[in-house]
């Protein structure tokens, strides 16, 4: 039975794509669809489609983009009759619609209503001038294709009351996939690094330190990070990359305790340091929370905000504690909690999220009404 996977756009690395790519051994003979694709050299197993917007310079600014979405969605032309599609969607994927075959089922995985357009007080891109202007206009047209898809399935419960409350639709949860079972199964990832400065990093690292990782933006809150770090004086390492870099290196040289910034780590380097991290902070609100599993997977606590769907991926009290709010002294209390904890079984706290879980849930929502 032929199908398409639909989304967003395709980036080298990201949470979605990581979805995606499940999503792919989920369905192999799947074909997929993206507006963009700006890695070519992932999904080389399937046939990758991509629409008019790729051959554009708005592919370089979403923003711009925005308003060509829908449209550009709304009369995909494909040359193939296919029996159904599954649209991972963060955006605008899920209101896709073929122009051949307008009535194919259409299942729908849904990292969260637009942020843009919807919650801008959590998504800076959101307050775009550009994005703000054409905003109402996109929420009900969003609220009124969201009506067309056969399922919805949210990555999380938040996400779920998110979609509840914008869509006016009900759906089930899946929560996204993590390997989490190849990171537990490596017991020093420091042995699998192969940059002398990344080996460097980790041989540096004090014995008890605090923990961030997310790329390098507002929202993510990684001035908290180190502020919970001084309140409780111990040193903090953050590791990512983005715009917020300059600052938050201007902010670690005025902190009272050692701060270290890893700009761009490779992934070995990011599970080298979480497994040798005393705790994990993670303040932002987020639909999930990818980091925070994959800090549990490598055996360390973790700590976060008391509001989105990154609450749901740990057990309060046994791998990780619930900040009453995302301010450094409310954070300072969680972690210090969190550091206090017993040893927990890193297999049993993340099971749930894995890949083989992802996978026989995902093949069921969408076989539902075959």
């Amino acid at each position: 039975m032929p199908g398409l996977l639909v989304h967003e756009w395709i980036e080298s690395t990201g949470g979605a794509e990581k979805v995606l790519r499940s999503m792919g051994r989920s369905f192999p003979k799947a074909d997929i669809l993206s507006l963009w694709n700006d890695d070519p050299s992932q999904f080389k197993s399937h046939e990758v489609f991509e629409t008019w917007l790729s051959r554009t310079s708005l592919r370089r600014s979403k923003a711009l983009a925005l308003p060509f979405m829908i449209p550009t969605w709304r009369s995909v032309k494909m040359e193939v009759d296919y029996d159904w599609i599954l649209s991972s969607s963060h955006l605008f994927a899920h209101t896709v619609k073929l122009r051949r075959n307008p009535d194919v089922p259409k299942y729908v995985y849904a990292h969260t209503p637009a942020r843009y357009i919807w919650t801008p007080d959590l998504d800076t891109r959101g307050k775009n001038a550009v994005v703000r202007a054409v905003a109402p206009v996109f929420r009900l047209l969003d609220k009124s294709l969201a009506s067309e898809p056969t399922g919805i399935a949210a990555n999380s419960h938040f996400v779920k009351d998110r979609i509840r409350s914008t869509w006016g639709r009900d759906s089930q949860v899946i929560y996204p996939p993590v390997d989490v079972d190849a990171l537990s199964k490596v017991e020093d990832w420091g042995d699998h690094l192969e940059d002398d400065s990344e080996k460097l990093i980790v041989n540096s690292l004090p014995d008890v330190f605090v923990l961030g990782i997310s790329r390098f933006i507002p929202y993510k809150r990684l001035d908290a990070v180190m502020q919970t770090a001084e309140a409780i004086g111990l040193p903090v390492v953050l590791a990512g990359n983005g715009p917020e870099l300059q600052k938050l290196e201007d902010q670690a040289t005025h902190l009272k305790v050692p701060a270290k910034i890893v700009k761009a780590p490779s992934n070995e380097l990011v599970y080298a340091l979480m497994q040798r991290a005393s705790v994990l902070i993670f303040p932002p609100v987020e639909d999930f929370g990818i980091v925070p599993v994959e800090a549990q997977a490598l055996g360390t606590p973790v700590v976060t905000g008391p509001v989105g769907g990154q609450t749901e991926t740990f057990e309060p009290g046994i791998s990780g504690i619930v900040s009453d709010s995302p301010e450094p002294v409310d954070l300072a209390k969680a972690a210090t909690a969190a550091i206090a904890l017993n040893d927990f079984d890193a297999v049993s706290a993340t099971n749930k999220f894995s890949e083989r879980n992802f996978e026989s849930h995902i093949r069921r929502f969408v076989g539902v009404d075959w």
